[in-house]
């Protein structure tokens, strides 16, 4: 992508359905065991990112999309009692959204239940088990703040 201030990661067809996303609307980055066509309804969209680690999405899609403040905006599945698992997925995620809010933990009948309702699906080339998360837009402004002696030409 050619756009000033885009991460590379970050796909023609994800920027039109993050700016598609309104407030409240949700999006699952899974990782590359998700059964994304297998588990959602023909209506939602899946976008591939493969080679891409969910890290490096979440701190391209960062700058792009404010997390929603009403609630716990951002979901990831709870590791299977007696599976191994990479403790430092939520650490690493947490980083890269430049996020320190509360992280909700479901259980994976109840993460696939939520991804059905998902605006849209991103399947990854993340490796690490457990590590897919769903991520809740929030209102935003279209507009940086201006400095006190900036005028406004719109």
């Amino acid at each position: 992508m050619t756009l000033k201030g885009i991460s590379p990661v970050i796909s023609p067809d994800l920027l039109k359905i993050l700016a598609q996303m309104g407030e409240g609307d949700e999006i699952v980055l899974g990782d590359a065991h998700f059964p994304a066509h297998s588990l959602c309804p023909p209506h939602v969209p899946i976008l591939r990112a493969d080679g891409i680690t969910i890290s490096r999405l979440l701190a391209g899609i960062t700058p792009l999309l404010d997390l929603d403040n009403s609630g716990v905006p951002v979901v990831m599945m709870e590791p299977a009692k007696n599976d191994s698992y990479d403790a430092s997925v939520e650490d690493d995620f947490r980083f890269s959204l430049k996020y320190d809010g509360e992280v909700a933990k479901t259980d994976r009948a109840a993460f696939f239940g939520r991804a059905k309702k998902a605006y849209a699906i991103v399947v990854t080339g993340e490796n690490r088990k457990y590590s897919s998360v769903i991520l809740k837009k929030g209102a935003s402004s279209p507009y940086p703040k201006r400095k006190s002696n900036q005028t406004s030409h719109l």
